[in-house]
């Protein structure tokens, strides 16, 4: 495995790089869930409290966390978003678990979420962000503020969090204003190393791991590898992939592994970890899923992934949960998922922040 793509990285996050390899290539998946420690079913603002923990003891060893509040709303908001997410971030370094941040980016130039809509509302912004765009100094401020989060963040031994950071996630759909149809391979390429280049070399961000991850509409390694900036850019290679894992009662799980393999042996060769960055089945509809769909997917022969993220327990809705909570029929099958060996959480985890 290579190293890591910023050369002034942090000890702590250049030890978290090779640890999680070292973890992939034993065949030990970190089980990860978005949003575990902010809010769950039914609950929010207990900062001890997941609903993992709550079910099987232990919180999940991946935390995804978002910085969809660091830009698009009134400053007081934004700094209050930094602060809370700053606890939350810093909470999980010192317990020893990991943090992964996904951005769901409000659309800078026609100032809307981070959704295309058809109607005309939405910019095709990627082009306006870039060098020489007409917004593109107002991308810098909001990577500014980026920064200023991520060197803020500093855990109890007094080392910076190392975070994995995966922005413009499922980029080949249609749905998010970067995605494939709104823009070229060469904007969206440009749009990533500038990102990339500016965290890392002009606002000195040595404390991210950069994870790059399509949805699942790819069928060969060439198709992943159309908007990918090059391995100077990127540390880690992932994939988010519902469609073939249940999502609305379909399932191809051949076709998601073929999918997942392309992922591991595309980072084997070129020196990157490999994760499954977002799955997941809504409501747990099928209670065995754990052990019956996504394990055997985890342990497919040949298949070296760092972490596989479920997502998150929405604290209002009735169905928009991913993990199971106490009472939950799937709870004795998600239990026999964590005691699999190749399944670590949070409370299995060996030092990952030191060599």
């Amino acid at each position: 495995m290579s190293g890591l793509i910023d050369a002034r990285a942090t000890a702590e996050t250049v030890a978290l790089f090779r640890n999680l390899g070292k973890l992939a290539g034993g065949g030990q998946v970190l089980f990860g869930h978005q949003s575990a420690t902010e809010y769950g079913h039914g609950w929010s603002g207990d900062p001890d409290r997941s609903d993992v923990k709550s079910v099987t003891g232990s919180h999940p060893a991946v935390i995804g966390v978002d910085f969809m509040g660091l830009s698009g709303r009134p400053r007081a908001e934004i700094e209050a978003n930094k602060a809370a997410l700053r606890e939350n971030v810093v909470a999980t370094y010192d317990r020893g678990g990991v943090t992964t941040v996904c951005w769901h980016l409000a659309n800078p130039v026609s100032d809307t979420d981070f959704y295309w809509k058809d109607d005309g509302s939405t910019a095709a912004a990627v082009p306006h962000l870039i060098p020489g765009g007409s917004h593109h100094e107002a991308y810098r401020a909001i990577l500014a503020d980026i920064a200023d989060f991520a060197r803020s963040a500093v855990g109890g031994d007094g080392a910076l969090v190392p975070m994995i950071f995966r922005p413009f996630h499922e980029f080949d759909g249609r749905w998010f204003w970067w995605g494939k149809p709104h823009c070229t391979p060469e904007e969206f390429v440009a749009l990533w190393r500038f990102t990339v280049g500016h965290l890392r070399d002009d606002l000195g961000v040595h404390n991210f791991v950069y994870c790059f991850s399509p949805d699942c509409l790819f069928d060969s390694e060439a198709q992943f590898l159309e908007r990918y900036p090059g391995d100077e850019w990127v540390d880690m290679v992932g994939m988010d992939d519902y469609a073939d894992f249940g999502r609305n009662g379909r399932y191809d799980v051949a076709a998601g592994v073929k999918k997942l393999r392309i992922v591991s042996d595309y980072a084997r060769k070129a020196g990157k970890l490999a994760a499954f960055t977002e799955t997941g089945l809504e409501s747990v509809a099928d209670q065995n899923w754990y052990t019956e769909t996504l394990l055997p997917a985890l342990k497919s022969d040949g298949l070296r992934l760092c972490y596989a993220l479920v997502w998150r327990n929405d604290t209002h809705s009735p169905t928009h949960y991913y993990a199971p909570f106490p009472g939950h029929p799937s709870v004795p099958d998600f239990l026999r998922f964590c005691d699999d060996p190749s399944v670590l959480l949070e409370r299995d985890l060996p030092p990952l922040y030191r060599e």
